[in-house]
């Protein structure tokens, strides 16, 4: 039992140098910033995503909340003191920082996928938009011509015709 003790213990301490010298080459390196970001964001997943028995991630570090988040934000703590020493300013960190989430898989809002709904909602909102656009137009246009094709599409996501246009024309 003391043996494995041991050699959790020695893991553990493992794991923080590889994170200390993950954490200076990112403050270090910046010229080299794509690959010492991804190195920094390594690091950090080793030390602080939670894994299941077999290995897996269950909760990336970035995704942990209230005491869990605690080393995180230590960690957050010693880069900002780290990159400030360097003489950066604040907004600069913080981009480091959110470059460095981004490489551990962190997806902005607008970076995730929206939801079918949203897209649906959205592409119904457009159509309405254009084809009111092309209803309150007289000339002959090309929009005229597939005009009733949008409808079509309208009126299949939900849309409903009897509304488009100030004129109603067909």
């Amino acid at each position: 039992m003391e043996n494995i003790q041991l050699t959790q213990v020695s893991q553990a301490a493992q794991v923080i140098v590889n994170l200390d010298k993950a954490r200076a080459a990112m403050v270090n390196g910046v010229s080299k910033i794509g690959e010492v970001i991804q190195g920094y964001a390594d690091g950090i997943s080793q030390a602080f995503d939670l894994v299941d028995n077999a290995g897996n991630v269950t909760t990336k570090w970035y995704d942990l909340q209230g005491a869990l988040n605690k080393p995180v934000k230590a960690e957050r703590k010693l880069f900002v003191d780290a990159m400030e020493k360097r003489g950066y300013e604040t907004d600069t960190i913080n981009t480091y920082w959110s470059r460095v989430k981004k490489a551990a898989g962190y997806q902005t809002a607008g970076n995730k996928a929206s939801a079918t709904a949203d897209t649906d909602a959205k592409t119904l909102a457009e159509l309405k938009t254009m084809l009111n656009r092309i209803f309150n137009d007289d000339t002959d246009c090309k929009a005229q011509q597939v005009k009733g094709l949008l409808i079509d599409a309208f009126v299949q996501m939900g849309g409903d015709a009897m509304k488009l246009g100030t004129n109603n024309k067909g």
